[in-house]
């Protein structure tokens, strides 16, 4: 049993508890004081304290970082997942944007790909409007983009801006096109697990001339607590090619424009009705 866990104190502790998490998806708590050497009781109170963070979830025996009907993951873990799939629809997403557009981008990792993409400035000039803090951070300093950081509650577990606030702030614009993405896509609607998102991300719909839903193919098939819209607020959708036939025909059976985009050794393919 390792002994370092007990010496560094709760803060640090926790800290490289979240960590070893958010990698790993999950971890019982027997594990956990195994790894960081001191007790369950110990570990309890620590996770107590990454819940009430919103990090982890805690269930019977043990924590977890990934997502449910009901709660959304923690942006870390996001940022960590399904990367290479995210980054084959930011490329597709790419070649919806021209130069002299305003484009919205809401608070999704997947819309982070795209904002990592515009920084290599092969699409300006270009505005940039935004309530993501990871997407701020990373298109601040790039010339050619006039970047539009929306205001709002900052909360920590998504990395963005949210609130009343910013919903008012996105009513007074109107953008060229919208590319957002939700946890959940199921029977013709996108599903989120919080409302308190729900509402910024209908308001960014109503905001844009068009709107782009991008999801990686596991949340094809998939519920949320609450429903954002119906998928024919989407003018297109873009999912990657680990998408499963069942998935793609209840797309069609729906009416909705979809494309298949590539991931590195993938198969194309597109569909629309």
């Amino acid at each position: 049993m390792s002994s370092s866990g007990a010496q560094q104190g709760p803060a640090a502790r926790q800290a490289a508890m979240a960590e070893r998490v958010l990698a790993d998806g999950s971890a019982t708590a027997a594990e956990l004081a195994e790894r960081f050497g001191v007790s369950l009781m110990t570990i309890h109170r620590d996770l107590d304290e990454l819940e009430r963070q919103g990090i982890v979830r805690k269930f019977r025996g043990g924590v977890t970082a990934q997502p449910s009907g009901v709660f959304e993951s923690n942006v870390q873990y996001r940022l960590k997942t399904m990367r290479a799939q995210k980054a084959a629809v930011a490329e597709q997403a790419l070649k919806h944007i021209e130069p002299g557009m305003a484009i919205l981008l809401d608070d999704s990792t997947s819309t982070l790909e795209i904002a990592r993409r515009l920084r290599l400035g092969d699409i300006t000039p270009l505005t940039v409007v935004t309530n993501f803090l990871e997407a701020i951070n990373l298109l601040s300093d790039q010339r050619g983009i006039h970047l539009m950081a929306l205001g709002g509650d900052y909360d920590p577990l998504h990395s963005s801006f949210l609130g009343v606030s910013c919903v008012e702030a996105v009513g007074q614009l109107r953008v060229d096109v919208c590319f957002a993405s939700t946890s959940a896509v199921h029977g013709g609607y996108a599903y989120h697990q919080e409302q308190h998102i729900v509402s910024v991300k209908r308001a960014m719909l109503d905001a844009a001339a068009r709107n782009v839903l991008l999801v990686d193919h596991t949340k094809l098939g998939r519920v949320a607590l609450h429903r954002v819209v119906p998928l024919s607020r989407f003018d297109l959708l873009l999912v990657d090619d680990g998408a499963s036939q069942e998935a793609l025909r209840d797309l069609d059976e729906h009416k909705v424009r979809y494309e298949v985009c590539v991931t590195k050794g993938g198969h194309d393919g597109t569909g629309a009705t």
